[in-house]
């Protein structure tokens, strides 16, 4: 198997982002932005064609995360490899927040990310939900105190692999998928005590349940508005895709398919792969992919790219719900959409 990091980085994003961040020197007055590439004329519907990101950190390792905090009106982001946790606000700009964000590397041996990956804001009880790959366990972090426990660090008497992406329901229930991302030699590791990359619930009463067990790479996770499906996209080269899970009342899978094939896209001038999404009102989806980040409709048709050029790891809308955050590799950039994004 390809390192999904070798795999999604590199190729042709300097250009992409000089031409169109307002750090290299555009202006909202300039012409249509050449980075938003429309499958379907839908796709200017959710962002202006003369719509321009904005540079607001960058020389990372690689960014992950991301989580809108709505009280204190800032984002929580990631560099995994690198160990460290941030925040950014139109007021303060970008500042450590964690460090280390996940296991201090002194204490872990056997481990290529021991950081934390991916974020949930948690706006009813004020806390940070952290996908801790160095801890191999989903936290709670109360904001107040800085104070973490695990939720769930096993499942039937085994270690998880690495907890990378989450998502919680309206009613508490936790979904996240377990890649061997933050383990040395991924499945060949000796540490990896699980035979599968699964995806998970973990119900406000603890317990946890393993909902797919035939992934691969199992990484990016959403639910719809009426949570009726859940999401999960495969960051693997050979299977490039995202699933959809048809959903009981109980978080029960009673259908499951192919929602998004992004292999079409593959090339080597795009590098990337389906990895992490958001979730617009209407239903639709942003997903990172092959050179950047499509919208696909609800029923899966690909409307168009925000074509960055590289890899990007996740995406999560923020601010008043219409600026969308992403995680561009080694940059975190802005860009404004006039769809709104679905509250979390």
């Amino acid at each position: 198997m390809i390192n999904r990091r070798q795999y999604v980085t590199g190729l042709g994003a300097a250009a992409v982002l000089a031409a169109c961040s307002k750090e290299a020197g555009t202006s909202p007055n300039s012409n249509p932005n050449p980075a938003l590439h429309a499958f379907d004329p839908r796709f200017f519907d959710y962002i202006a064609p003369n719509a321009e990101w904005s540079v607001l950190s960058s020389g990372h390792q690689w960014l992950e995360g991301p989580a809108w905090d709505s009280k204190r009106q800032k984002l929580y982001f990631t560099d995994v490899p690198q160990n460290v946790a941030y925040t950014w606000s139109q007021k303060d700009g970008v500042s450590v927040f964690l460090k280390p964000s996940g296991a201090d590397l002194s204490e872990k041996d056997g481990f290529r990310e021991p950081g934390a990956n991916g974020l949930w804001y948690e706006a009813d009880t004020d806390s940070l939900i952290i996908c801790n790959h160095g801890r191999r366990s989903v936290q709670r972090m109360d904001l107040q105190t800085n104070e973490a426990v695990d939720l769930t660090h096993q499942f039937e008497g085994k270690k998880f692999n690495s907890p990378n992406d989450v998502v919680k329901a309206k009613d508490g229930t936790l979904f996240f998928t377990d890649p061997p991302y933050g383990l040395k030699d991924l499945d060949a590791s000796p540490l990896k005590e699980m035979a599968h990359n699964g995806v998970y619930k973990l119900s406000p009463n603890g317990e946890v349940t393993r909902l797919l067990d035939d992934m691969t790479f199992p990484n990016g996770v959403v639910l719809s508005p009426d949570e009726g499906h859940l999401y999960i996209s495969q960051s693997d080269p050979e299977a490039a895709i995202v699933r959809r899970l048809t959903l009981s009342n109980e978080f029960t899978p009673t259908n499951d398919e192919i929602w998004f094939d992004a292999s079409q896209y593959q090339n080597e001038d795009m590098p990337g792969l389906p990895d992490g999404m958001t979730v617009c009102a209407d239903g639709s989806v942003f997903v990172t992919g092959p050179g950047g980040v499509f919208l696909i409709s609800a029923d899966g048709t690909a409307l168009g790219r925000i074509t960055t050029g590289r890899a990007n790891a996740n995406c999560v809308f923020g601010e008043d719900g219409q600026s969308l955050f992403i995680t561009a590799g080694h940059s975190l950039i802005k860009l404004p959409t006039l769809c709104r994004g679905l509250a979390t």
